[in-house]
């Protein structure tokens, strides 16, 4: 059991989930604010993806991402910031010609998913481990483009967070290290529940915790409403957390969520387990995270734990 959490707040995702809850942010300052109600709330990292702020669909754009750092390291708060690197990957065959990408492709290069994170450089970035069904469409991540990606995170020294979405990615993440493309201990995020990949139960989650190297930190997350217990469940295998509305759009049963309730919700859940939420200071020292004010790499955590 782990006793001291990583909670993640992901505060909107790229979904379609806009229209569907009013809380969601859209727009650059809305989503620096959910990040700021997330610290606020206790979270220790905010993950975050961009979006169009007219049609509030998808969005890769740099200045976007700058927009929402910048406000959240100018307010009165701290929080470890993790940018999305997993955009670019959607692909939906058209029906006439299945050789093309019909509605709902979204495909970019490695480095172009990459340019937010080498130019704003935050604490931790996403680097999706693998291909799947998503649903209806096919998220696509080749094996050649991983490496390529993880070299560009690793020269820009950011921290990946590996999203595992089912157990070979967890498999793929473990080579990633072997072939030297993952520094220090790694972090992974189990990502649970989305049709159709790793299911979110305990079954699951034991079996992916138990194929990661042995210097692993790790996290888990469920959708909708399997959220709170992967929280649950996570702390009780030795992990961390992560709850938001780009995972979960309901507080309970017919009761819309706010990104700060979730992150509330899940602070009583963990301390009722006996538990608590780290500081963003303490995950980065915790994660060996580089510092945004100096810079630096902090290596020791707060009171002196290494």
């Amino acid at each position: 059991m782990n006793r001291n959490v990583i909670l993640t707040c992901a505060v909107t995702g790229a979904g379609d989930t806009a229209g569907k809850n009013p809380h969601v942010p859209v727009t650059p300052p809305q989503i620096a604010d959910n990040c700021i109600e997330a610290a606020r709330a206790g979270a220790s990292v905010a993950h975050i993806h961009v979006r169009d702020p007219e049609t509030g669909g998808i969005s890769h754009s740099t200045e976007h991402f700058r927009e929402v750092m910048e406000r959240v390291r100018e307010a009165d708060v701290d929080i470890v910031m993790n940018i999305t690197a997993g955009g670019g990957g959607d692909w939906v065959p058209d029906v006439e010609d299945p050789t093309r990408g019909g509605p709902g492709t979204d495909i970019q290069t490695p480095a172009e998913r990459h340019a937010p994170v080498g130019e704003l450089l935050p604490e931790l970035c996403t680097l999706d481990c693998g291909s799947l069904n998503f649903g209806d469409m096919v998220y696509v991540n080749t094996a050649d483009w991983l490496r390529e990606h993880a070299r560009l995170v690793q020269a820009a020294g950011v921290k990946p967070e590996l999203e595992c979405f089912d157990l070979g990615h967890v498999w793929f993440a473990r080579q990633l290290q072997q072939e030297g493309l993952l520094d220090g201990d790694p972090l992974f995020q189990l990502c649970l529940g989305i049709p159709w990949g790793a299911e979110a139960d305990p079954e699951t989650m034991l079996a992916m915790r138990n194929k990661l190297p042995e210097n692993a930190n790790w996290a888990a997350f469920g959708i909708g409403r399997h959220q709170m217990p992967m929280v649950a469940q996570a702390m009780l295998l030795g992990g961390h957390a992560r709850v938001g509305l780009e995972d979960n759009l309901y507080l309970k049963k017919g009761v819309m969520a706010t990104n700060g309730g979730l992150v509330e919700k899940a602070g009583t859940l963990i301390e009722n387990l006996g538990g608590r939420i780290m500081t963003p200071a303490e995950t980065r020292a915790h994660l060996k995270l580089r510092d945004p004010n100096t810079g630096l790499t902090v290596e020791t955590a707060v009171g002196g734990e290494a």
